[in-house]
């Protein structure tokens, strides 16, 4: 066992240290906050304090993980390594020209994003806000890097600890905003698209949309299959987040009472894991959060505990103190619309830890790095230039044996419009990720 020696244990020491040892080197370790205690301490000890003992590996402490309650942060980055860094200590002592554990903290507990900001047209923290973006390092999961440091400190002075091998590997995730182009959307929408169709002089979709409805070709957005066969021949686990909130401005997705549609999520279901996909709608108002998460439940005759924000609507901590209500254990809505890379600087699941309560919780956050939108519709890149935006996020991720999580649509893969050439891009990728 690891024994770590700290002048006083706070709840942010502990939500960090576990994220560092417990959870990613999988080394067991015992916080103390007594000299005597550390000093008959048997076998590998460490110190964390901002005053290094002499023959003992020590990490210097700066302020921010003894404090409590938000302070805007003077921050300043320089480099090691390659590595941006902050925080910095100073002193040959230390092991590290930082502190890897307040740094760490700040970017994972979205400290940042409890501050004042401006939001973007859909109140979201936009990544031009970030620390991560201004600093050169969104593209970057600069945690995983730190953990790896301090790994690799302690390694050098204690090369009998034994730590647990991490390894790549990748989910791709899924939004089912709409499942059905055509199908299921009732006489009323369809007619009406139809007639748009034909006043705009877009005959080949007017012929198309017919030609669903009476089942003569396959919905364009019924792209299930392929997508379940594709992920299954690779050995990739899969999920998929259905929206189920009434209809709305941000909101188009099929009726919840339409048969085909049911019976689409329970048949996911049997060979996916699936989730909810609380509507824009129910961002604000709990009692539409509630009834979505109900929805789901009886269509699937169980309990979901898994969820991804629609529009990715997410308010530290509002949010997820009200998925937390609801009883959602895990939340894949952290990434950014506007840009790919790492929203809390790393490419691992980690708990929620909630400010504004000063403590950790239950809910285990897993972030995305990429997102269809993002490249199509934000970046307005071409399939093969986005093909070579996310090979390097991909590298970054393999490069710490980190968890790549992706976010695609089924209308992604459809082949039509302006999704023409993505499903090819797409499988494209796959090839990279494998390579």
């Amino acid at each position: 066992m690891l024994v770590i020696y700290t002048p006083q244990v706070t709840n942010r020491i502990r939500y960090v240290f576990d994220l560092f040892f417990k959870e990613q080197m999988h080394v067991a370790y015992k916080l103390t906050s007594s000299v005597d205690e550390f000093r008959v301490a048997d076998g590998p000890k460490i110190v964390y304090d901002s005053r290094p003992q002499e023959g003992i590996l020590c990490f210097g402490a700066v302020y921010l993980l003894f404090q409590r309650g938000l302070v805007k942060q003077d921050l300043t980055v320089t480099e090691y390594n390659y590595l941006k860094i902050f925080y910095q200590v100073e002193g040959e002592e230390f092991a590290l020209p930082f502190d890897p554990f307040a740094a760490a903290f700040y970017l994972v507990s979205r400290y940042e994003e409890y501050l004042p900001h401006a939001n973007d047209k859909h109140d979201r923290f936009p990544p031009e806000e970030s620390f991560a973006y201004r600093n050169g390092f969104l593209h970057i999961p600069v945690v995983n890097h730190y953990i790896r440091l301090v790994q690799l400190k302690i390694q050098e002075h204690y090369p009998d600890l034994k730590f647990s091998p991490r390894r790549f590997r990748f989910k791709p995730t899924f939004d089912i905003d709409s499942a059905y182009n055509y199908r299921g959307k009732g006489p009323f929408r369809n007619l009406g698209g139809l007639l748009r169709s034909i006043i705009q002089g877009e005959f080949p979709e007017a012929g198309d949309r017919l030609k669903v409805l009476f089942g003569r070709k396959q919905d364009p957005y019924d792209t299930y299959d392929y997508l379940l066969n594709l992920h299954e021949k690779n050995d990739y686990k899969t999920v998929f987040f259905f929206l189920l909130g009434d209809y709305g401005e941000y909101d188009k997705g099929i009726s919840v009472n339409v048969a085909p549609f049911q019976s689409l999520i329970k048949s996911i279901a049997d060979k996916a894991e699936v989730g909810i996909h609380p509507s824009y709608a129910s961002n604000g108002d709990t009692d539409k959060l509630r009834r979505e998460i109900r929805r789901l439940n009886r269509i699937l005759k169980r309990e979901v505990h898994i969820s991804r924000q629609h529009f990715l609507k997410l308010k530290f901590p509002d949010t997820y103190h009200n998925l937390m209500d609801q009883d959602i254990e895990e939340d894949y809505t952290l990434g950014y619309a506007a840009l790919p890379g790492f929203r809390a600087s790393i490419c691992s699941s980690f708990f929620f830890y909630d400010m504004s309560r000063e403590n950790k919780t239950l809910l285990k956050l897993y972030p995305f790095a990429i997102m269809d939108a993002t490249l199509n519709y934000y970046m307005k890149l071409k399939p093969h230039e986005a093909l070579e935006v996310v090979k390097p996020i991909i590298d970054e991720v393999k490069e710490v044996n980190g968890l790549l999580i992706t976010l695609w649509h089924n209308n992604s893969f459809s082949e039509e419009d302006e999704w023409q050439g993505w499903r090819h891009m797409y499988e494209q990728m796959i090839d990279h990720i494998k390579s």
